[in-house]
């Protein structure tokens, strides 16, 4: 099994439901080999925003793969910040964009081109609404639409992740071990627990892939 961290916006209710429906079904297409890790149901509230952010970014970095949500004609500054985290971390991820917007300064990618051309990450782009709208051409109801959109983008999202767990590490072996002492300590986690989170993720992952 692999673990995913989904990465995405969690502020209203169409968010939460999105993540929630769209991580359970990617367990389903993947027969429960990709199992996602939402930071919506790690986060407590009543702590404080050092404390949740931290949760995050120790969270990400123990993960095998991360998918990044990047729908929105300006992209969530937050999942921005979890994606160059990954990066910083050799962690494979797929950048998903279901929006059929345009936006960016390139030709292919709908963001930013500083957001474009990382190792170990692969872009999948869904029109969603083409694809609801074909799901309601066919006699489905608005709500058996909105799940064949869900099912059809976690399909496509499953063979993405097969690609990425198969491409080779970036992150060369003599330099795995300072870059993760620098992750450990370049956030100023609020916590000695945090920091060694960090350094367990190092321990777990560094000669230790799991096997595709």
């Amino acid at each position: 099994m692999f673990l995913v961290y989904f990465a995405g916006e969690l502020f209203s209710s169409k968010h939460l439901l999105g993540n929630a429906a769209l991580a359970n079904a990617i367990v389903k297409a993947s027969s429960g080999k990709f199992n996602c890790v939402l930071p919506q149901t790690l986060e407590e509230r009543e702590t404080t925003a050092h404390a949740i952010r931290d949760k995050d970014i120790f969270t990400l970095i123990g993960c095998d793969l991360a998918l990044f949500n990047f729908d929105g004609t300006e992209l969530d500054s937050g999942t921005v910040a979890e994606f160059m985290f990954a990066k910083f971390a050799d962690i494979p991820s797929l950048l998903l964009r279901t929006d059929f917007r345009r936006g960016g300064d390139q030709g292919e990618d709908q963001w930013n081109l500083m957001l474009s051309f990382y190792p170990r990450t692969r872009t999948l782009a869904a029109n969603s609404m083409q694809i609801y709208k074909n799901a309601l051409a066919t006699g489905a109801t608005p709500v058996q639409a909105a799940d064949q959109l869900i099912n059809q983008i976690a399909d496509a999202a499953v063979k993405e992740f097969e690609k990425l767990v198969r491409l080779p590490p970036a992150l060369p072996n003599e330099l795995a071990e300072p870059v993760f002492q620098w992750l450990s300590t370049m956030p100023g986690f609020n916590s000695v627990e945090s920091e060694q989170r960090v350094k367990a993720a190092f321990a777990r992952k560094h000669g230790n892939q799991p096997e595709p």
